[in-house]
């Protein structure tokens, strides 16, 4: 097993952007948080909201909800929550400005992502009513808000109100499709949770829902996993820990050979989609989704006690 991490490290080394070998040194190497909040504010505009292509697949500069939401799974990745601290302070400035908020709801997409390569699901149309009805990333952020946003000011209320909405359109649909929008209500949970919130909606009522959700948004046709984009337990969890582990066990457990049987040569794992457009792009994307890939593999690895070192 040391050789799996070995040929994930000098992977990450060799290709990964300075923001994950941060991510890669605080988890594995004894790095600092201060490190890789640094490369972090980089990516962040005046603004405090994130472009820059945190979000690999849009290389818009330019602000927008989902490359702040990148942002703030970063944070909660390596545990940071100090709420004075200026990268927290501008994305909730960046939240209350009212920029890309619509019909409750920030966007999904944003006008300005059709000026800059692109993957196609992050082309921005003004037709398409989806973009403006889809709680990815708004359950998340709208969580994010409640936990960081002083309690008396204009944000919280109007957090307060988003996650409301959320939470009652999530009940009157049952199990999502996304597993993407999936996620976002599971960090709506765990924020509120966090914060101590139960006044705003059922918090144990959206737990339990969630439960249902997780065990039945995993692919359990294993054929699939190599050739399609499926989702596995470590979109939602990656370690013994989480509260969906109990459900989802064996699946969870076969994740970890899964993971170690498909590893390539050159120490990355496959990544099952691409563009069509903006090719040389494309190729640079790659290996930033590649080297992202390695730090979560070797986590989920660790967090089920799968690897001998670190």
């Amino acid at each position: 097993m040391n050789n799996v991490f070995n040929k994930a490290r000098l992977f990450v080394y060799q290709n990964a952007r300075p923001l994950d070998i941060a991510r890669w040194k605080y988890h594995f190497e004894n790095g600092s948080i201060e490190e890789i909040l640094t490369a972090l504010s980089v990516y962040q505009n005046k603004d405090g909201g994130f472009g820059h292509a945190i979000e690999p697949d849009a290389w818009n500069p330019n602000s927008s909800p989902i490359d702040t939401w990148v942002a703030t799974e970063i944070l909660k990745e390596i545990g940071f929550s100090d709420k004075s601290h200026p990268i927290i302070q501008g994305i909730l400035r960046y939240l209350g400005s009212g920029a890309d908020f619509e019909n409750g709801k920030w966007i999904n997409t944003v006008p300005t992502n059709n000026m800059f390569p692109h993957a196609p699901w992050w082309y921005y149309d003004s037709a398409d009513t989806s973009n403006k009805t889809n709680y990815n990333p708004t359950a998340c952020l709208a969580g994010f808000a409640l936990k960081y946003a002083d309690e008396s000011s204009k944000l919280y209320s109007v957090a307060s109100t988003v996650a409301k909405g959320a939470f009652e359109s999530y009940l009157s649909q049952g199990v999502l499709e996304s597993m993407h929008t999936a996620l976002c209500y599971i960090r709506l949970m765990e924020y509120c949770e966090e914060a101590n919130i139960n006044n705003l909606f059922d918090v144990s009522l959206l737990k339990k829902q969630l439960l249902k959700q997780v065990k039945g948004s995993i692919t359990r046709n294993l054929d699939e996993w190599r050739t399609s984009y499926i989702c596995k337990p470590s979109q939602f969890f990656n370690n013994k820990n989480s509260i969906f582990y109990t459900d989802n066990k064996e699946i969870a457990k076969y994740e970890c050979e899964f993971i170690v049987s498909t590893q390539l040569d050159d120490g990355s794992w496959n990544i099952n989609w691409q563009w069509e457009d903006y090719p040389q792009e494309w190729a640079i994307t790659k290996n930033w989704w590649k080297s992202n890939g390695a730090i979560l593999n070797i986590l989920y690895l660790r967090g089920f006690d799968k690897l001998l070192v670190v």
